[in-house]
């Protein structure tokens, strides 16, 4: 399979501190065609401006993850803005968003603050989003339909309803390696559902390894099992869902 593109990955992570290069160089002969490695804080957004300077199939989005709301200093945004602004390489502001599911989160009203900073920042810049999305389905929603950005809702685990709004504000939805496990109903009945061309695929890398590889490190060259599976449930070919969301991919973030 060939025009594989990663539009979730985080290659910054140190699941791939022994081996980081030997990936990343794999890649293209795999059939990858392009990745985006999204920061989650201002250090993490460094070292992924910093591979995405180093392989010229690799691009990076900035921001501030909802996990990280808590330990974010006062001018941490600040350098990520100034980033986004002179780097070409930089072409979105993610991994942002909301996530309600541990208990020892950062404030919910804390959360709601970064994610809305970011988005006004994005608009400003005039660059899409990668939302995170967890257990905050209707103040990710309500939030969504205050800004309407330009992105993609990422790993998408809501329900038909839910990706149907998205899809009416004009956003993506990502689709990753859950919609190949047993379990995955509501992922299964979201990419039948939704128009084509607003999907995207993605890792989410080194999480969420699709079957038959769910529970190893994850890499962009295993998004030919999530393209396969995806083709099953529409009735085409695997190769012409990653053509597509290679495509849509590409027209998302301008490159």
């Amino acid at each position: 399979m060939n025009n594989i593109f990663d539009s979730h990955a985080h290659y910054d992570d140190e699941a791939f501190s022994l081996d980081r290069d030997e990936v990343l160089s794999s890649l293209p002969k795999k059939g990858v065609t392009g990745v985006i490695s999204c920061g989650i804080n201002l250090l993490s957004s460094y070292k992924t401006l910093k591979l995405a300077n180093e392989y010229d199939f690799v691009y990076a989005a900035l921001g501030i993850h909802p996990e990280d709301a808590r330990e974010e200093r006062s001018d941490d945004l600040d350098a990520i803005v100034r980033f986004l602004r002179t780097e070409k390489k930089a072409i979105a502001v993610g991994e942002i968003g909301l996530d309600y599911y541990y208990e020892d989160a950062a404030p919910r009203e804390t959360q709601i603050d970064l994610f809305e900073r970011q988005l006004e920042l994005a608009k400003e810049l005039d660059l899409p989003v990668i939302v995170h999305n967890r257990e905050a389905h209707e103040d990710t929603l309500n939030i969504l339909k205050k800004y309407r950005p330009q992105g993609v809702l990422h790993c998408f685990s809501g329900s038909v309803e839910m990706a149907r709004e998205v899809v009416k504000l004009g956003m993506y939805i990502g689709m990753g390696g859950v919609v190949t496990f047993k379990n995955a109903r509501k992922a299964v009945d979201v990419v039948a559902d939704i128009p084509i061309e607003k999907l995207l695929l993605e890792t989410d890398c080194p999480y969420l390894a699709p079957v038959p590889y769910r529970g190893k490190r994850n890499d962009s060259s295993l998004i030919l099992f999530i393209a396969e599976r995806i083709g099953e449930i529409r009735g085409i070919k695997g190769q012409e869902v990653a053509d597509i969301t290679c495509q849509n991919t590409k027209e998302l973030f301008r490159l």
